[in-house]
Protein backbone atom coordinates (compact mmCIF):
# COMPACT_ATOMS: atom_id res chain seq x y z
CA UNK A 1 0.00 0.00 0.00
CA UNK A 2 2.83 2.37 0.85
CA UNK A 3 4.54 1.90 -2.52
CA UNK A 4 1.30 2.44 -4.42
CA UNK A 5 0.45 5.62 -2.52
CA UNK A 6 3.99 6.94 -2.94
CA UNK A 7 3.69 6.53 -6.72
CA UNK A 8 0.13 7.84 -6.94
CA UNK A 9 0.43 10.91 -4.70
CA UNK A 10 2.31 13.03 -7.27
CA UNK A 11 -0.13 12.18 -10.08
CA UNK A 12 -3.12 12.83 -7.83
CA UNK A 13 -1.73 16.22 -6.80
CA UNK A 14 -0.96 17.31 -10.38
CA UNK A 15 -4.41 16.36 -11.66
CA UNK A 16 -6.16 18.09 -8.70
CA UNK A 17 -8.20 14.97 -8.04
CA UNK A 18 -9.79 13.91 -4.78
CA UNK A 19 -9.34 10.24 -3.90
CA UNK A 20 -11.61 8.73 -1.27
CA UNK A 21 -10.68 5.55 0.58
CA UNK A 22 -13.32 3.82 2.68
CA UNK A 23 -12.09 1.59 5.48
CA UNK A 24 -13.50 -0.36 8.39
CA UNK A 25 -12.58 -0.64 12.05
CA UNK A 26 -11.12 -3.71 13.68
CA UNK A 27 -10.53 -4.24 17.37
CA UNK A 28 -7.20 -5.29 18.84
CA UNK A 29 -7.42 -7.96 21.50
CA UNK A 30 -5.75 -7.35 24.86
CA UNK A 31 -5.43 -3.56 24.70
CA UNK A 32 -5.77 -2.19 28.24
CA UNK A 33 -4.85 1.48 27.70
CA UNK A 34 -5.81 3.56 24.69
CA UNK A 35 -8.26 2.93 21.90
CA UNK A 36 -8.45 -0.74 20.81
CA UNK A 37 -9.96 0.21 17.42
CA UNK A 38 -7.58 0.16 14.46
CA UNK A 39 -8.00 0.51 10.71
CA UNK A 40 -6.50 -2.40 8.75
CA UNK A 41 -4.02 -1.84 5.94
CA UNK A 42 -1.01 -0.53 7.81
CA UNK A 43 0.07 3.02 8.50
CA UNK A 44 0.37 4.26 4.91
CA UNK A 45 -3.23 5.44 4.55
CA UNK A 46 -3.02 7.36 7.82
CA UNK A 47 0.23 9.00 6.75
CA UNK A 48 -0.67 9.95 3.15
CA UNK A 49 -4.23 11.14 3.81
CA UNK A 50 -4.94 14.86 3.98
CA UNK A 51 -8.31 14.51 5.70
CA UNK A 52 -9.60 11.59 7.78
CA UNK A 53 -13.22 11.56 8.95
CA UNK A 54 -14.67 9.06 11.42
CA UNK A 55 -18.36 8.38 10.76
CA UNK A 56 -20.49 6.74 13.46
CA UNK A 57 -24.18 5.89 13.56
CA UNK A 58 -25.90 7.73 16.41
CA UNK A 59 -29.60 6.89 16.06
CA UNK A 60 -32.00 5.34 13.61
CA UNK A 61 -34.78 7.45 12.12
CA UNK A 62 -38.08 5.61 11.97
CA UNK A 63 -41.37 6.38 10.33
CA UNK A 64 -43.83 4.21 12.19
CA UNK A 65 -42.06 0.85 12.48
CA UNK A 66 -40.03 1.24 9.28
CA UNK A 67 -36.44 2.51 9.47
CA UNK A 68 -36.08 5.31 6.88
CA UNK A 69 -32.69 6.78 7.81
CA UNK A 70 -29.87 7.14 10.29
CA UNK A 71 -28.39 9.99 12.31
CA UNK A 72 -24.62 10.13 11.75
CA UNK A 73 -21.87 11.83 13.72
CA UNK A 74 -18.84 12.86 11.65
CA UNK A 75 -15.62 13.64 13.53
CA UNK A 76 -12.54 14.97 11.75
CA UNK A 77 -9.65 12.85 13.02
CA UNK A 78 -6.94 14.36 10.79
CA UNK A 79 -6.93 17.49 8.65
CA UNK A 80 -3.92 18.98 6.87
CA UNK A 81 -5.94 21.71 5.12
CA UNK A 82 -8.02 23.13 8.01
CA UNK A 83 -8.19 22.90 11.82
CA UNK A 84 -8.88 19.28 12.88
CA UNK A 85 -11.05 17.71 15.59
CA UNK A 86 -14.36 19.31 14.62
CA UNK A 87 -17.53 17.24 14.65
CA UNK A 88 -20.98 17.46 13.09
CA UNK A 89 -24.20 15.49 13.07
CA UNK A 90 -26.53 15.01 10.12
CA UNK A 91 -29.28 12.72 8.85
CA UNK A 92 -28.85 10.26 6.01
CA UNK A 93 -32.23 9.32 4.59
CA UNK A 94 -32.09 6.04 2.67
CA UNK A 95 -34.13 7.25 -0.30
CA UNK A 96 -32.92 10.91 -0.42
CA UNK A 97 -29.33 11.08 0.85
CA UNK A 98 -28.21 13.73 3.33
CA UNK A 99 -31.26 15.62 4.63
CA UNK A 100 -30.89 19.34 3.91
CA UNK A 101 -34.13 20.05 5.77
CA UNK A 102 -32.79 18.34 8.89
CA UNK A 103 -29.67 20.49 8.73
CA UNK A 104 -31.81 23.62 8.38
CA UNK A 105 -33.89 22.69 11.44
CA UNK A 106 -30.77 21.95 13.52
CA UNK A 107 -28.93 25.12 12.47
CA UNK A 108 -32.09 27.19 12.90
CA UNK A 109 -32.51 26.02 16.50
CA UNK A 110 -28.79 26.50 17.21
CA UNK A 111 -28.71 30.06 15.83
CA UNK A 112 -32.07 31.01 17.36
CA UNK A 113 -33.76 31.62 14.00
CA UNK A 114 -36.11 28.69 14.65
CA UNK A 115 -37.79 28.90 18.05
CA UNK A 116 -38.36 25.71 20.01
CA UNK A 117 -41.10 25.58 22.65
CA UNK A 118 -41.23 22.06 23.98
CA UNK A 119 -41.56 19.89 20.89
CA UNK A 120 -43.07 22.66 18.71
CA UNK A 121 -40.82 24.42 16.19
CA UNK A 122 -41.68 27.84 14.74
CA UNK A 123 -39.98 30.12 12.23
CA UNK A 124 -41.29 33.66 12.63
CA UNK A 125 -45.09 33.32 12.57
CA UNK A 126 -45.01 29.98 10.73
CA UNK A 127 -45.46 26.81 12.75
CA UNK A 128 -43.14 24.18 11.29
CA UNK A 129 -44.59 21.31 13.27
CA UNK A 130 -44.47 19.26 16.42
CA UNK A 131 -41.19 17.40 16.52
CA UNK A 132 -38.15 17.45 14.30
CA UNK A 133 -39.44 14.99 11.68
CA UNK A 134 -42.69 16.93 11.18
CA UNK A 135 -40.71 20.16 10.77
CA UNK A 136 -38.50 18.46 8.17
CA UNK A 137 -41.59 17.27 6.28
CA UNK A 138 -43.09 20.77 6.37
CA UNK A 139 -39.89 22.30 4.93
CA UNK A 140 -39.76 19.58 2.26
CA UNK A 141 -43.35 20.44 1.23
CA UNK A 142 -42.64 24.21 1.24
CA UNK A 143 -39.29 24.71 -0.57
CA UNK A 144 -39.71 28.51 -0.79
CA UNK A 145 -39.90 28.68 3.01
CA UNK A 146 -36.86 26.38 3.26
CA UNK A 147 -34.80 28.66 0.99
CA UNK A 148 -35.93 31.71 2.99
CA UNK A 149 -34.92 29.95 6.22
CA UNK A 150 -31.54 29.06 4.68
CA UNK A 151 -30.84 32.66 3.65
CA UNK A 152 -31.82 33.89 7.14
CA UNK A 153 -29.48 31.36 8.77
CA UNK A 154 -26.66 32.31 6.38
CA UNK A 155 -27.18 36.00 7.17
CA UNK A 156 -27.16 35.40 10.93
CA UNK A 157 -23.98 33.29 10.82
CA UNK A 158 -22.16 35.19 8.04
CA UNK A 159 -21.86 32.04 5.88
CA UNK A 160 -21.64 33.11 2.21
CA UNK A 161 -24.10 31.68 -0.28
CA UNK A 162 -22.60 29.48 -3.00
CA UNK A 163 -24.40 29.06 -6.29
CA UNK A 164 -24.32 25.62 -7.99
CA UNK A 165 -21.20 25.10 -10.09
CA UNK A 166 -19.33 28.02 -8.52
CA UNK A 167 -16.67 25.83 -6.93
CA UNK A 168 -15.86 23.97 -10.15
CA UNK A 169 -15.24 27.22 -12.07
CA UNK A 170 -12.50 28.32 -9.69
CA UNK A 171 -10.49 25.18 -10.41
CA UNK A 172 -10.74 25.60 -14.19
CA UNK A 173 -9.52 29.21 -13.96
CA UNK A 174 -6.38 28.21 -12.03
CA UNK A 175 -5.20 25.71 -14.66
Amino acid sequence: MSQALRKLSAAISKSKTAVIFINQLREKVGIVFGNPEVTPGGRALKFYSSVRIDLRRRDSIKQGTEMVGIRVRARVVKNKVAPPFHSAEFDIMFNHGISKEGNLVDLGVTTGVVKKAGAFLTYGDTKLGQGRENAKDYLRQHPELASQLESTIRASTAIPSISPGEGSESFSQEA
